[in-house]
């Protein structure tokens, strides 16, 4: 009998584990698809900066998450790393458009640079040039 509740035991901890994380990607998401676009960041962070500013020099006003000014802020760093393609990538700039994952500012300037980031935010309604 006293195996049977371990076992019980561990399941619904690891079923709550479970939920967890699944919740804690739900709010991600929701952060990301907030706005047109979104850029999850931290303060003093040089590449968030970086992105910001060329995300405005296109005339698009983003929204900003500063995660050390988030109540879930770590929670949300957390996932962010995780949904990195590369783990040693920093978790910060994030960057969210038309509710879809871009990316970090690798990404972003990847896209700048090849000349799709414009038709992005114009198919997603930040851009209206």
């Amino acid at each position: 009998m006293e195996v049977a509740k371990m076992i019980s035991s561990n399941a619904s901890e690891a079923t709550e584990k479970v939920e967890a994380s699944r919740r804690r990607y739900e709010m991600v998401w929701q952060l990301g698809s907030c706005d047109r676009v979104v850029v999850v960041s931290a303060s003093g962070c040089p590449m968030c900066t970086v992105a910001e500013h060329l995300l405005f020099s296109l005339g698009v006003g983003p929204t900003i998450v500063v995660l050390d000014r988030h109540v879930d802020g770590p929670a949300i760093r957390e996932v962010l790393r995780e949904m990195m393609e590369d783990e040693q990538q920093p978790a910060v700039p994030a960057v969210f458009i038309g509710g879809k994952f871009l990316g970090a500012v690798e990404a972003l300037m990847a896209y700048h640079i090849n000349g799709n980031l414009v038709p992005l935010l114009k198919h997603s309604g930040a851009l209206w040039l």
